[in-house]
C-alpha cells in the first residue's frame, strides 16, 4: 500500500510519444517521452504517470489531479481542416485523435492542464483554432527553431493580470523548438503572452480553474519550476 506521503503528492499525467527505440539488444517501437518531463513534476512535488497514445480511455484522468500535453511532431493540418504545408512533417495523426480525447474530457472535468509547445497547439485545434504550419514563412526567421536539435531562446512579454503573468511575471525568457505556431487563437482562449514578432508563445482558458499554454518549453530549464510548480499547486488544492 502506497504510503500517506505519497498519496498526497498529485499525480500527473502525462501524453506520449509512438516511436522507433532501441535498448540493450532489442529495437521495437515504444511510448516514450524526454525524462526532462518527469524530473520537472518530481521536482515540483507529484507524481508523474505516463499516457501512451493506445487505448484511449478518458476515465484515466479520474486518478489524475493534472495533465500535462506534452511537445512532439507537427500536428495534422487535417484536425483543422488544412491542406498539409511542404514543411509539415512527421504527422501523427492517432496520437492527435488521443491528445484531442483527453484534452477535452480534461476540459470537461475541469482538470489542471498545462499544454506544452505542441500540447498548446492541440489545446487550440481542440477548441477550434488554427495553426501556422510553418512559422519561418510568417515571421521571416528561425529563430523559434535556430538548427535541428538545438533549443533557442525567446523573450516574451506577457499579458499582466492573467493567470500566466501570476506564474512568469510580465515579461521572461523561455527556451523554444517550434516551427508551427497559432493561427486563429480558439474563441475559448485568451492570449496572455506574446514573443516580440507577434507569436503567440502563451494562451489561457479564463472560464476554467488551471488551463495554460505555452509555446516554450519550460521542461528544458529546470532551474525555473514556476510553471511545473503552478500545475501541482492547482492539481493539490482539486485533490
Amino acid at each position: 500500500m502506497a504510503s500517506n506521503a505519497c498519496r498526497s503528492r498529485p499525480r500527473i499525467g502525462i501524453t506520449t510519444y509512438l516511436e522507433p527505440a532501441a535498448w540493450g539488444i532489442w529495437q521495437r517501437e515504444a511510448a516514450l517521452l524526454p525524462r526532462a518531463y518527469l524530473d520537472g513534476v518530481v521536482a515540483a512535488g507529484g507524481v508523474p504517470l505516463l499516457l501512451p497514445p493506445v487505448g484511449t480511455d478518458p476515465s484515466v484522468l479520474d486518478v489524475l489531479d493534472g495533465l500535462i500535453v506534452s511537445g512532439g511532431c507537427d500536428v495534422d493540418p487535417a484536425s483543422y481542416d488544412a491542406t498539409p504545408h511542404p514543411e509539415t512533417v512527421d504527422t501523427r495523426p492517432g496520437r492527435d485523435e488521443h491528445e484531442r480525447v483527453l484534452i477535452q474530457a480534461a476540459l470537461d472535468r475541469d482538470l489542471p492542464l498545462l499544454a506544452i509547445c505542441r500540447g498548446l497547439q492541440m489545446l487550440n485545434v481542440t477548441l477550434g483554432g488554427t495553426l501556422h504550419q510553418h512559422l519561418p514563412d510568417v515571421v521571416a526567421h528561425e529563430a523559434h527553431r535556430p538548427e535541428a536539435a538545438v533549443f533557442g531562446t525567446t523573450e516574451v512579454k506577457v499579458e499582466p493580470d492573467t493567470l500566466t503573468a501570476g506564474i512568469l511575471g510580465e515579461q521572461t525568457e523561455v527556451r523554444c523548438y517550434h516551427h508551427q505556431a497559432i493561427d486563429v487563437l480558439a474563441p475559448s482562449l485568451t492570449p496572455t503572452a506574446r514573443a516580440g514578432d507577434g507569436t503567440v508563445e502563451a494562451a489561457e482558458a479564463p472560464d476554467h480553474s488551471f488551463v495554460v499554454g505555452v509555446q516554450s518549453h519550460p521542461e528544458e530549464n529546470l532551474d525555473d519550476l514556476r510553471l511545473f510548480a503552478a500545475l501541482i499547486a492547482a492539481a493539490r488544492s482539486r485533490s
